[in-house]
């Protein structure tokens, strides 16, 4: 225990470069005197941009997705980062840092004595390394990138910087529903037991990419509606409008489950056919089965003065899979 505790000192003051404390006047040397090495030296600092440089091609990489053997070329960076690092610090130890062993018995003690011999043996061990700052300024350099490169793959759990495109949708007041054709949707076409898919007129197919264009129709009987109180209104007449996008994992909900023999069979439900998340569309979109753990966002809808279908507003919440900001932001009315 006492060994591991000298060791942890012993670096510490070495990699943070604590104040250096001069050691008691005529006072002899615990390690020995060394010549300076530059070349082992420059090996290891080279070594750790070299260790920074590959950091940085990580994230480069992990961030261009197109490039050819791209898990490979990830494994390759930030393997060869590690190896540098590594080599590095061997090299320190070897070559740079003067060691001895001191052979004594355990003394369970502290005692001011044995402090300052351990700050002295550290601080002489040093010695050889002429060229601190620019050390420092490697080990920062190779901590810091490796640091991002760690840390660039965990935005791919959420988005990060790039939110609006979660959080805006094309949906506004007014704005007419249109099919796969780009035919608008009267209330007359929507049937009971059918499934319909259905976007905001005036967007071109690259616009109904969007993660907030897709909503998903489906016609219920109104005795058998159950909508949370906030959200009486969103139907027209029977027919409500959810988003297409399944708030587990984004994939696109594309099944119905209508029953043909109620009430023997389960209820009306959409359907993602990635987990099989199940959602009640008479009961506000909730989750009913799977691992989805959000209900799926509503569309308030009504019919214009020519039996259209049109959106009265934005979704009643956030669009797309769960992350930490579906909990932070709302949609825009």
């Amino acid at each position: 225990m006492g060994r591991a505790r000298t060791l942890l000192v012993s670096a510490a003051v070495v990699l943070l470069g604590r104040r250096k404390r001069k050691p008691p006047k005529n006072a002899d040397r615990v390690v020995p005197k060394l010549p300076p090495n530059p070349g082992a030296e420059a090996v290891a600092i080279g070594l750790l941009f070299l260790a920074a440089l590959f950091a940085v091609a990580f994230v480069v990489v992990y961030a261009v997705d197109s490039l050819p053997a791209h898990t490979q070329l990830l494994g390759l960076t930030l393997g060869l980062s590690l190896l540098a690092i590594a080599a590095s610090l061997i090299v320190t130890a070897k070559k740079l840092v003067a060691t001895e062993e001191l052979v004594e018995p355990y003394t369970p003690d502290e005692h001011p004595g044995e402090q300052e011999l351990l700050v002295q043996v550290v601080e002489e061990s040093g010695d050889r390394l002429t060229r601190k700052r620019l050390f420092k300024m490697g080990l920062g350099a190779a901590g810091g990138t490796l640091g991002l490169a760690v840390l660039a793959p965990a935005l791919s759990f959420g988005p990060f910087f790039q939110t609006k495109y979660y959080r805006g949708t094309p949906w506004r007041r007014g704005r007419r529903l249109v099919d796969e054709h780009f035919h608008p949707v009267r209330a007359s076409d929507i049937e009971e037991n059918g499934f319909y898919a259905a976007f905001p007129e005036g967007l071109s197919l690259d616009g109904r990419e969007e993660l907030g264009a897709g909503v998903v129709l489906v016609r219920l009987p109104i005795h058998a509606l159950r909508l949370p109180p906030e959200l009486h209104g969103y139907d027209a007449g029977g027919i409500v409008a959810y988003s297409k996008i399944c708030t587990h994992a984004g994939c696109a909900i594309s099944m119905y489950r209508a029953p043909l023999f109620q009430p023997d069979e389960p209820r009306p439900a959409l359907v993602c056919p990635c987990h099989y998340s199940t959602f009640d569309p008479a009961d506000g979109g909730s989750v009913t089965f799977g691992p989805a753990g959000r209900r799926l966002p509503m569309l308030p809808i009504g019919v214009d003065a020519k039996g259209y279908l049109r959106a009265k507003g934005n979704f009643d919440d956030e669009v797309g899979p769960t992350w930490w900001g579906t909990r932070i932001w709302k949609p825009s009315p």
